[in-house]
């Protein structure tokens, strides 16, 4: 860290996390101590903060994907995908500024409650600062491991300012002892929501993150051959099983009848879809909220931009992830129909999980003010894929979108579920599947696997263990895939990788895009052409394998900043940096 004082800045800004007018409010000029802590309402305004520093849908949180084999940014590499980065001098993602706010909102809170300010008011807040706080560490700690371990505000002449790096042990037991204090004293989502504040942080919310920081850990732990991975895999079972007892949230459904007789239900697309709906999604757990439209705006974001652009496109090693509707993988089900030059790039998605059509753009999809979909271009969807979550004609017209970014919802803490039962046990129950897994392909509409004029339409079917047993399937593999398509493009899978050790494997792989198909070539106006590189079963070359690799000793962990290192001779560097 700077040797330098540090003050908590409460300048003026817009912030994004509140529906309620009254609690998007920060002081207008940056305000000193002695002028400002001296109510609950100042605590309150000063926790306003942390919102602010949510993950959203601006380009660099969308672009995150771009670390995995998920995703490609079109026109170039990205240099932590495919291994080429260095040691930077600087870097955001070494930072205590939320850090030092969430400390010193701590500290101050004690003058409050000595000025009479309601305890259990007070609480409320120092719980959200400790959540952030807990926030905060999780990130550099996925990243770097242990970190110096600030838990007060210091002037230059402390004799902390400068500290060596916490063990990776001792950083991970704050962020859970931060939780779980957190846990203790926030209110439930229907209090937050009967407060008029909904997007707060809520109990339910802290459990959820809870799950999920202890599901990195303990996987991590569990493959990377470390640590308690038993107690940790545990926690993360507890407290995501917390989360489905508490009866608070539940998935977005709404299903319907269709011509055919068959079940609609586009839930899942509707999900990235609706504007400001508030509590009335129980699925959204945390959310960066962009609020209602553009006569009651928040704040927006310019989000399909990012994706039809050149900033983030799927790949194929992703889109091979999706099960056919039979509940079989491509390579094993007789659904499956390899690509060639007779098919269309829209009859590809046909008889495939309906979470691919939700999440990719396919042919009459709508899409911007003056069309629908048609193929992609490869101007801007160089993979031959675009990403549909968010896309929204009138919000396209506008370049401003108010559709909420859900950055913890339901569904995450039913696979973080499963995958902790499982990894915890090597085995899972067909109720804990019915609970979890199948619970999230019972609000998918039905598929036809017939033709048009003969149609046939099914549901997925479940994940059972007779299921897997009978096809050969490997019931791991199966729940990973069931997070990968589920959670698709939203932020998970660089870190999945990391977690499983599955990284070395899979990063220096060949990126690769869609089957080369006729329809691309003959397409007016657009620029495909038979000079696309592609490999020798036709698909396209985002990247080749040569130009990629990961290096199994160094790469799992992030280096640190050659600046923080020249300021602070106690820091190590990670290994082989």
């Amino acid at each position: 860290m700077k040797k330098r004082i540090l003050y908590l800045l409460l300048a003026s800004a817009s912030f994004s996390s509140f529906i309620s007018c009254d609690i998007n409010e920060v002081p207008e000029t940056t305000m000193s101590d002695a002028n400002f802590w001296n109510t609950v309402a100042d605590i309150r305004l000063a926790a306003n903060y942390f919102y602010s520093t949510i993950p959203g849908l601006t380009l660099a949180d969308v672009t995150v994907d771009n670390w995995s084999t998920d995703a490609y940014p079109n026109t170039s590499s990205n240099n932590i995908s495919d291994g080429s980065r260095a040691t930077p001098a600087t870097s955001t993602d070494y930072n205590y500024n939320g850090i030092f706010q969430a400390n010193k909102l701590i500290e101050k809170s004690e003058e409050v409650i000595k000025k009479g300010g309601d305890l259990t008011q007070i609480n409320w807040y120092v719980g959200e600062a400790r959540f952030f706080r807990a926030w905060y560490y999780f990130e550099m700690f996925k990243r770097f491991g242990g970190v110096p371990l600030i838990t007060k505000t210091m002037t230059v002449d402390d004799p902390d300012i400068f500290k060596v790096r916490a063990s990776r042990e001792e950083l991970f037991q704050f962020i859970l002892d931060d939780l779980d204090y957190a846990i203790s004293v926030l209110r439930s989502a229907d209090e937050l929501n009967t407060a008029k504040e909904y997007g707060r942080i809520s109990k339910t919310a802290a459990l959820a993150f809870k799950s999920r920081v202890a599901l990195f850990e303990g996987t991590r732990e569990k493959f990377h051959n470390y640590g308690e991975q038993k107690k940790h895999l545990t926690i993360a079972k507890e407290a995501a099983e917390a989360v489905i007892n508490s009866s608070t949230h539940a998935l977005f459904s709404a299903s319907a009848v269709g011509s055919h007789g068959e079940v609609i239900n586009n839930a899942y697309f509707n999900l990235f879809q609706e504007a400001g709906e508030g509590r009335s999604n129980k699925e959204n757990i945390i959310v960066k909220t962009y609020g209602i439209n553009r006569d009651n705006s928040v704040i927006s974001t310019p989000v399909q931009r990012y994706y039809e652009g050149n900033s983030v496109v799927p790949t194929q090693n992703f889109v091979d992830n999706y099960l056919m509707a039979d509940g079989l993988p491509i390579e094993k089900s007789p659904l499956y129909q390899k690509p060639d030059k007779s098919m269309t790039h829209a009859q590809y998605f046909n008889k495939k999980d309906p979470r691919m059509s939700f999440s990719i753009f396919k042919r009459g999809d709508e899409f911007i003010s003056s069309s629908n979909y048609t193929i992609p271009n490869p101007s801007y969807q160089r993979s031959g894929y675009g990403i549909r979550k968010y896309a929204k004609k009138d919000f396209w017209t506008l370049q401003a979108s108010y559709i909420d970014r859900p950055v913890i919802r339901y569904a995450e803490v039913l696979l973080n579920y499963a995958e902790a039962v499982y990894e915890l046990d090597g085995t899972i129950s067909d109720m804990v599947l019915d609970q979890t897994i199948n619970a999230l392909r019972s609000r998918l509409p039905q598929v036809n696997i017939g033709t048009d004029a003969t149609p046939n339409y099914v549901s997925m079917p479940k994940l059972t263990n007779t299921f897997v047993n009978s096809n050969g399937l490997n019931m791991r593999t199966e729940i990973r895939r069931e997070r990968k398509v589920e959670l698709a493009f939203e932020g998970h899978g660089y870190w999945d990788l990391i977690r499983w050790k599955t990284a070395e494997i899979e990063l220096p792989k060949a990126l690769l895009g869609s089957y080369l198909f006729t329809e691309y070539l003959t397409a007016t106006g657009d620029k495909w052409s038979d000079k696309t590189l592609v490999n020798d079963q036709n698909y396209i070359i985002l990247q080749p394998a040569s130009l990629r690799r990961f290096d199994k000793d160094r790469d799992y962990l992030w280096p640190l900043p050659t600046s923080e290192l020249a300021k602070n001779v106690k820091l190590e560097q990670n290994p082989n940096w």
